[in-house]
């Protein structure tokens, strides 16, 4: 996305926040709202230029963490959003929380233009959107503090069968302030792992993680989702003879043959029937091995399979052999041993 300016005449080296704003809007938002709206009136005071990407970057978000918050704005009248026929985002007006919202046509709304500005800098390769912040201590304790997450850690205490430790707690945090799970997702998140066995929060995340990249927001999807996903796992559990709940190192393989090399049920299936024929041990790697080469040789479907294994087969053929012994050069002659014996007993 292009950059943009946030323009405001008589600038003055001050960002000033509507009371109404702290009183009303605060309390409800979440830590990557508030950044991203507090540094959009920081940029207007300034009347800097900024886009999406920057303020992801600035703050270890993704681009969608970035829409979805200015979409929340929006959503809450303290912002509106404009796009081109392209869909593509092109100019963004901020409303004055104390008063009544005024119509994007009118003059008293700020407005955040975009416009281009070249620039021959290269953008270093984007962190992890998924990793895990450090949470401090006070955030930590400032997240605890919501009456809404005592009720959530005292759910998530109650499934665990144990207190929460401050690790736990920040991976909690995590859900929501990163992820933005909403509680009932967190709730229906740590139920769904310990009813597998799972206690984990290293599991849960990653479990998590998953949900996040398939954009799951709701217990619902959630629960659509894991029983289509359930299915599949153990599926490829059953057909590699493992019972049983997968481990963590077993779902990273799983999640890596259907979402990294988007192998169909089949591919996969005729992986693990190879696999079985081969080994008793380490099924896992040895299956992960075979798919691995067949990304690799760029297979989509099962006709594909066939084709590298009459091409493996045609280079194992033997060759016809070739004489090359020294005493081939000499002149070969049929002789009669039967013939050459008798005379031989004769003399």
């Amino acid at each position: 996305m292009g950059h943009f300016t946030i323009y405001k005449d008589n600038y003055v080296d001050s960002t000033v926040v509507s009371n109404r704003f702290i009183d009303e809007y605060m309390k409800d938002a979440n830590d990557a709202q508030l950044k991203i709206y507090l540094y959009l009136i920081r940029m207007m005071s300034a009347n800097l230029s900024t886009s999406v990407s920057e303020i992801a970057d600035k703050f270890n978000h993704t681009e969608k963490d970035v829409m979805r918050a200015l979409k929340y704005w929006e959503k809450h009248q303290l912002l509106s959003l404009d796009y081109d026929e392209a869909k593509t985002l092109v100019g963004i007006h901020l409303q004055d929380p104390s008063v009544a919202p005024a119509p994007v046509s009118q003059p008293s709304a700020q407005v955040l233009s975009l416009v281009p500005r070249p620039t021959q800098e290269t953008r270093t390769p984007e962190a992890d959107p998924y990793a895990k912040p450090s949470y401090s201590l006070d955030q930590l304790r400032t997240f605890r503090e919501r009456q809404e997450t005592e009720e959530l850690f005292f759910v998530a205490e109650t499934y665990l069968g144990k207190p929460l430790s401050p690790s736990d707690m920040r991976s909690i945090l995590y859900f929501s302030d990163h992820l933005h799970f909403s509680n009932d997702l967190i709730d229906y998140l740590i139920q769904y792992c310990v009813e597998r066995g799972k206690k984990s929060f290293k599991y849960i995340e990653a479990v998590a993680i998953g949900w996040a990249k398939e954009g799951i927001t709701t217990p619902k999807q959630a629960q659509k989702y894991s029983a289509k996903y359930d299915k599949s796992v153990y599926d490829i559990m059953k057909a590699l003879g493992r019972d049983g709940s997968p481990t963590e190192k077993e779902i990273s393989y799983i999640s890596r043959w259907t979402k990294e090399y988007d192998f169909s049920s089949d591919i996969i299936q005729e992986a693990c029937d190879r696999t079985v024929l081969a080994t008793d041990k380490h099924r896992f790697e040895y299956a992960d091995s075979i798919l691995r080469s067949w990304k690799q040789e760029n297979v989509h479907h099962r006709s594909d399979i066939q084709k590298i294994d009459d091409l493996y087969q045609k280079r194992r053929a033997p060759k016809p052999a070739v004489a090359n012994y020294k005493f081939n050069q000499f002149s070969q002659h049929d002789y009669d041993f039967d013939a050459l014996e008798k005379e031989i007993l004769s003399n």
